[in-house]
């Protein structure tokens, strides 16, 4: 592996590691922000008050469910920001080309010993399977040349290239999965953390003496079963997009 290729790699993680940080701290920042400005909003309570007004609507039902919603709210973001970033990856490893048709082009190239037509093929596909041929290719070429080498060893310094060139695309195609399968974990776990403390909300109001506090154990409930369904949600979705870009 070139030390060029190995520079090109360590700046490609820096980058990758800082567009994997700030996603995660916008997405928590952005799920506060819409849980106090546009969940808690006056409008959508009774009486304008987001505390003890009752919800006029499914923003204000949502902000009942309490301080465990702006997590949930971030969970479900993250999932979409790096869904969204592997769509793009990928979509850039494929190449400009149709795979099938570039695989078949090369092999009628290779099958013509055409390998300088081959390699431009390569330049003009990009993307990760094009990058690893053409280093295959371009250690062929050198190979050739070298008379002190014999077919087993040519052989093997081909194979060796390719390794070397399939070992720097492969952390591009699976960085961030992590992420995601982090969050089809953490999902539901914070979802019922959330439940929890609505239960722990709901039991303290029957526990009243004389009657319930209705309102209390309304509001109980109702975080319990939002903080469920939000964290049933972002597990979902992230569990999907794991399962789909693996």
């Amino acid at each position: 592996m070139s030390t060029t290729a190995s520079q090109k790699k360590s700046s490609g993680e820096g980058l990758k590691n800082l567009f994997a940080g700030a996603s995660i701290l916008f997405a928590i920042l952005l799920g506060v922000l819409i849980y106090v400005f546009i969940m808690g909003d006056a409008k959508n309570f009774e009486g304008g008050d987001p505390v003890k007004g009752h919800p006029l609507n499914f923003l204000g039902i949502i902000h009942k469910g309490g301080v465990v919603v702006p997590m949930l709210l971030a969970v479900n973001i993250i999932v979409i920001i790096f869904a969204i970033e592997r769509m793009i990856t990928i979509g850039k490893a494929n190449g400009k080309g149709n795979i099938s048709s570039f695989v078949k082009k090369i092999q009628s190239l290779l099958g013509d010993n055409r390998i300088d037509e081959a390699i431009n093929a390569c330049d003009q596909q990009r993307g990760s399977l094009a990058n690893v041929v053409r280093a295959g290719l371009n250690r062929y070429k050198l190979v050739t040349k070298d008379a002190t080498m014999d077919n087993d060893a040519k052989a093997a310094a081909i194979q060796k290239e390719l390794e070397e060139a399939t070992t720097l695309e492969l952390p591009m195609l699976s960085k961030n999965l992590v992420i995601i399968s982090t969050c089809a974990s953490i999902g539901t776990l914070i979802g019922l953390i959330g439940t929890v403390f609505g239960m722990i909300k709901a039991f303290s109001a029957l526990a009243q003496q004389g009657s319930p506090d209705t309102v209390a154990l309304a509001t109980g409930i109702s975080e319990a079963l939002i903080n469920t369904a939000f964290g049933i949600i972002a597990s979902t979705l992230a569990i999907i997009a794991y399962n789909y870009f693996s």
